[in-house]
């Protein structure tokens, strides 16, 4: 029988609440899965690649955690820290001239920005109604045939409690179909209530400054979001 390799363990905290878990480098098996999804530049096998990975090497997983996407963008940045270096070559398209230059940066200083200390926010949009959201997490990615239908579903994957009058509902405990019927029937400044706070969710970044080798243009660019760090 082969020898099973001891591997390192890490300690790290999640940014939406704090807690501090637990977690080893990825090998070469999920290194495989995730390289297969970056090849293939669907955002959707990445993403499912990316959970697959925190899956595998953190304790509790993703269900369990009940983790948001800003946790699982930071969480992976660490994990790949850990696993293959700290240090990450890109090549970022100049402003000016469009020419590709090479910028090595250290994933150990990406932050969550926009940070919130809430897990939760209270909406009120009228005299009787107000809701609570969260910002949105692990599946909660709407479904439907268009991207309107998509951003209806997700919403209402947000909505944690109903508050009406003197009633109190608790999402949880309503179907699908129900959450989508209530916020079709929001008017549209409601509605826009509920998004503005949704898309002013924490998010992981990092500033890059370069000057173009080809034009001499100084670059000042933001990476938003785990595609920007595998351009």
């Amino acid at each position: 029988m082969l020898p099973k390799i001891a591997t390192s363990k890490y300690d790290m905290i999640v940014p939406s609440t704090g807690t501090q878990v637990t977690y080893r480098p990825y090998l070469i098996k999920e290194e495989k899965v995730l390289m297969i999804a970056l090849e293939s530049k669907s955002e959707t096998q990445i993403e499912g690649a990316i959970l697959h990975i925190i899956d595998s090497c953190v304790e509790g997983g993703t269900k369990k955690l009940n983790l948001t996407l800003f946790d699982v963008e930071y969480m992976f940045l660490m994990l790949r820290s850990k696993s293959v270096g700290e240090g990450v070559k890109l090549t970022p398209h100049c402003e000016s001239c469009e020419e590709t230059t090479e910028v090595t940066i250290n994933l150990e200083s990406c932050e969550v920005k926009n940070k919130s200390d809430k897990a939760e926010h209270q909406v009120k949009l009228s005299d009787e109604l107000t809701v609570d959201v969260h910002f949105p997490r692990v599946g909660d990615s709407g479904e439907g045939k268009t991207e309107s239908d998509k951003i209806i579903s997700t919403v209402s994957r947000c909505i944690e409690t109903i508050y009406y009058g003197e009633e109190v509902y608790n999402t949880a405990d309503s179907s699908k179909a129900e959450l989508i019927e209530f916020v079709e029937n929001l008017n549209n400044t409601q509605f826009q209530k509920i998004a503005d706070i949704l898309l002013a969710a924490p998010y992981v970044g990092h500033d890059i400054n370069f000057k173009c080798p080809h034009c001499g243009h100084e670059n000042v660019k933001e990476l938003k979001g785990l595609i920007d760090f595998f351009m």
